[in-house]
């Protein structure tokens, strides 16, 4: 026998579990807050502008030799010269850095305009390794690739770094509740379907397929108070009719 459900069943399950539901989704939004403001560590991110110039490029012994096919091949190559060793020891002896930091470079559109990126969880130690990081590469830069002319456009700074990048708490815990809300729906009708506690009439007949032709009503405690007096005084009427006969 097919079985269906409906919108009012729907309803009344999610009604009848309301406060679980409550409870789970906002359990797992404190979770989710517990974890992004006290467990995982805040980290910054800040960034300078490099500028390799068209007269930079067209001076380079590559230029000649091998010429560049796009500007993301010099991207290329900067970013691998960048995350080397030999750039990024002289950055941590430079700030005193015993491990690299995390380190990224991206062109601006098709410029020449070279943009280092760097995160920390210190703001004020990413802003002085973006600066150092920006300052060893126009140094090498020339000895490596026959470059010199290459310009620091905008120094990282420390103001447009007071923000995290991550975690984002407001991000997390809106994530926390949509996913604590479906898993406690869910639930929510899982012990539904699981109960199988025979509640009404529909449930004797989807039980026992057969149809349902009578019902025994509860009687609550008012009308046993009633009908107990009535017949208290239906006792007095035919006693008094009695000595009346008499």
């Amino acid at each position: 026998m097919e079985e269906t459900i409906s919108l009012k069943e729907i309803l009344e399950t999610i009604k009848k579990r309301l406060v679980m539901i409550t409870v789970i989704t906002l359990m797992a939004v404190s979770a989710s807050a517990a974890v992004s403001y006290l467990v995982l560590t805040p980290k910054y991110e800040t960034s300078t502008q490099v500028l390799v110039s068209q007269a930079a490029t067209g001076a380079s012994i590559l230029s000649s030799a091998n010429p560049f096919e796009s500007d993301s091949t010099y991207i290329d190559t900067y970013n691998v010269i960048l995350q080397s060793p030999y750039i990024l020891d002289q950055v941590n002896e430079a700030v005193g850095m015993t491990a690299n930091p995390q380190l990224s470079v991206n062109q601006e559109g098709e410029s020449q305009v070279v943009t280092i990126r760097i995160e920390d969880t210190d703001p004020v130690r990413a802003v002085e390794t973006a600066n150092v990081t920006a300052e060893v590469f126009q140094e090498e830069i020339a000895m490596l690739l026959n470059i010199d002319n290459i310009h620091i456009l905008s120094p990282a700074d420390i103001s447009d770094t007071v923000t995290p990048v991550s975690p984002n708490p407001a991000l997390n815990m809106a994530i926390a509740f949509v996913v604590g809300l479906m898993g406690s729906v869910g639930l929510a009708f899982l012990l539904e379907f699981l109960n199988n506690t025979i509640r009404n009439e529909q449930d004797v007949e989807k039980v026992l397929d057969l149809p349902v032709l009578g019902s025994v009503s509860i009687i609550d405690e008012e009308d046993k108070n009633w009908n107990d007096g009535g017949s208290d005084m239906d006792t007095e009427v035919t006693e008094r009719r009695e000595q009346s006969g008499a």
